[in-house]
């Protein structure tokens, strides 16, 4: 899956998720802080739904430089 969502800018749509946490709880703290549809998009199409961690996340969706 190509990465087109930058690192840094997840991180910044995640800040105040509580790990470990599913899927659908990451997406609602990304669209609190704002994400765009792109963002939410790929947090919906990422593989698992547990995560432990914002790095969890970032090895989902392929972006490994958080």
């Amino acid at each position: 899956m190509k990465m087109a969502v930058n690192p840094i800018q997840l991180e910044k749509f995640l800040k105040g998720a509580d790990y470990p946490t599913d899927k659908q709880s990451l997406i609602k703290i990304a669209q609190s802080n704002q994400a765009d549809q792109e963002v939410i998009e790929t947090l919906n199409n990422m593989p698992g739904d547990q995560f432990n961690s914002v790095k969890d996340v970032s090895k989902a969706i392929g972006a490994e430089d958080i």
